[in-house]
């Protein structure tokens, strides 16, 4: 099936204007099954099946996969309650990404797009045949009921993706318009084509504002079958799934049935990983992969073990530092801890040399700072020069290094040193201030990670801080870090390329309040958030860098985390059971998507599937 990228003639634009509300006769109107936020997507004369894809795929078999926490709702709209992040597999949005490309999307649910020049409006063209699970049609009606509920009761996070959409709209059932806030930016039409679609119909007499766990009607490939709340979801392929046939389509979804267990100790998890009760991981320990996989199931090739890379632009890993409370409401104390935590002995002790420093906060990417500011950094920053400190516009950030034998004596003294200047004084081997000793808190959710973070919390102690673990379960981590009821915390940030208005949730001042935001630390910057703004309006992806590599200076200066590591490959071990296409893409793995069982290579092990 083959979608072609075409702009409308002149000749239709009189018909265009009168069809679509809103549009001039002057107007050049854009139709087309792509999109790219910049340049021009790879595919965009129509492809037969996406590279990395294999048409001929055989469908069958049951995957076993590991989750880890705990569920309690199917409900992804709201704050409240945690769903299972697997659960995307039951949904299709108006457009979809090419994982060979980022920021490019093709036709799904919608068959074409429209937009004028000045790009204040699109028009999403949905494809008659589209339907849930249930048999019912997916119209431009469930789009609105969808925006609607966002709007409402949303999470902040996905809030934060269509600040820029200023309404939603069925024009007919199959015709949706979005109007937006902005003029001349692709970045609210890149938002409004990944919007996926919940059953307007299924809702009419439910609270959707409420936590659930009966399955709403699926819009994608697979479906929930059946759930053991907190323990395991199952999900099963749909054989009437209605875009089965579609390009987008061949050659994925090639399992029948994918099964997630949750574990709430990533030890067990892998044990049970080595045992052939879990199918595929991507390991995320050092020490395991160094040590965990040296079995006979290695040996003998039953398990792989591969390392591709990781071309994926990563978001930074870090202990955040919450400047609500005291000590860390004084960036003093803050830059103190960057000196704490010694990563070079942490890297050769702990993490078996896999990891690199994070020195920004959008590593492994175009998007961070590295070396000095360049003139075109420095030119974004000059109208708040008075606003930033000095060696914002003349230096590299480079987080404290030591030499690595754990002997940090020299950063030691230089955060004592910074402690003093906040009023902090060692006395009788205790941090004090106002006759009360520092107290600080890390919590976790997963107790392994102390082993991990264990040279940082003994760096706090050798300089009189009471410093202190606190491990929780994964539902009591989700309300304390939604209420910012923490001192330290360890979070990973997704990462959304090109970064956008996602960055007000993670670094905006009004986030800074707002429950259950990303603003872990607190961040309240006029800088920071005029920098935001300027990211998400910028017209060229060239710009759009600059910017954000500006904005990553400023956020290191204000000393709000202690960045941690990173990985530039991918570290997979999975069971010898699988094919996977000849051609992998870009960026990720695509197991779930484009793998598939091999029944050959299957038969041959002692697995119960």
């Amino acid at each position: 099936m083959k979608r072609l990228v075409n702009s409308v003639c002149c000749t239709a634009l009189l018909a265009l204007a009168v069809a679509l509300p809103h549009a001039s006769i002057a107007e050049e109107i854009t139709k087309t099954w792509a999109m790219a936020e910049f340049g021009e997507p790879l595919y965009k004369d129509g492809i037969e099946h996406w590279p990395y894809a294999n048409p001929d795929a055989p469908k069958g078999g049951t995957v076993v996969l590991g989750g880890y926490g705990s569920f309690d709702s199917l409900n992804t709209f709201i704050l409240k309650g945690s769903f299972p992040r697997s659960i995307g597999l039951t949904l299709d949005s108006l457009m979809v990404n090419s994982a060979d490309e980022l920021s490019v999307v093709y036709g799904m649910i919608a068959e074409t797009v429209e937009y004028p020049e000045d790009k204040s409006w699109a028009v999403f063209n949905l494809r008659p045949e589209a339907r849930f699970s249930d048999g019912t049609p997916i119209t431009a009606h469930d789009f609105v009921f969808s925006f609607d509920t966002i709007n409402k009761h949303g999470r902040p996070l996905l809030k934060s993706f269509y600040g820029e959409i200023e309404s939603v709209e069925a024009l007919e059932d199959h015709k949706l318009k979005f109007s937006f806030t902005t003029k001349d930016s692709m970045k609210p039409l890149m938002a409004a084509a990944g919007m996926s679609a919940t059953s307007a119909e299924y809702w009419k007499d439910k609270d959707i504002s409420k936590t659930y766990l009966d399955p709403a009607p699926a819009s994608g490939a697979y479906r929930i079958a059946s759930i053991e709340p907190g323990r395991s979801i199952t999900y099963e392929r749909i054989e009437d799934y209605w875009a089965k046939d579609l390009n987008l389509s061949r050659g994925l979804n090639n399992y029948d049935t994918i099964r997630y267990d949750y574990y709430r100790d990533l030890e067990v998890m892998h044990e049970a990983f080595k045992s052939g009760a879990i199918d595929y991981r991507e390991e995320n320990s050092s020490k395991r992969w160094a040590t965990g996989y040296k079995t006979d199931d290695v040996e003998k090739g039953d398990i792989i073990l591969d390392t591709p890379a990781d071309n994926k632009p990563q978001g930074i890993q870090a202990f955040m530092l919450n400047s609500r409370r005291s000590p860390f409401d004084d960036q003093r104390v803050r830059k103190a801890f960057n000196y704490l935590y010694d990563f070079e002995t942490t890297r050769r002790t702990v993490l078996y040399d896999q990891y690199e420093r994070v020195n920004s906060f959008f590593p492994n990417s175009d998007f961070g700072a590295s070396g000095v500011p360049t003139a075109e950094e420095i030119a974004v920053l000059e109208p708040y020069r008075d606003q930033l400190a000095p060696e914002v516009f003349t230096d590299a950030y480079v987080s404290p290094v030591t030499d690595g034998s754990g002997n940090n004596r020299k950063q030691v003294r230089e955060a004592l040193k910074l402690f003093k200047e906040a009023g902090w004084t060692l006395s009788e081997g205790k941090m004090m201030k106002d006759g009360k000793q520092m107290k600080v808190e890390v919590l976790l959710r997963d107790a392994g990670s102390q082993r991990v973070y264990a040279l940082f919390v003994q760096g706090m102690k050798k300089v009189g801080i009471d410093a202190e673990f606190r491990v929780v379960d994964s539902s009591q981590y989700q309300v304390r870090t939604d209420d910012f009821d923490f001192d330290i915390v360890s979070v990973l940030f997704n990462f959304f390329p090109p970064p956008g208005p996602e960055l007000r949730t993670y670094y905006g001042s009004e986030a800074a309040d707002e429950r259950g935001s990303g603003n872990y630390v607190g961040v309240k910057n006029p800088v920071v958030d005029a920098l935001i703004e300027e990211v998400v309006v910028a017209p060229t992806l060239e710009d759009l860098k600059i910017k954000t590599r500006a904005l990553d200076r400023v956020l290191l200066s204000l000393d709000h985390v202690v960045p941690q590591f990173y990985n530039a490959n991918f570290r997979l071990a999975y069971w010898n059971r699988f094919g996977r296409p000849e051609t992998m893409p870009k960026y990720g793995t695509l197991f779930l998507n484009a793998w598939w069982v091999d029944d050959e290579l299957d038969n041959k092990l002692d697995l119960d599937r």
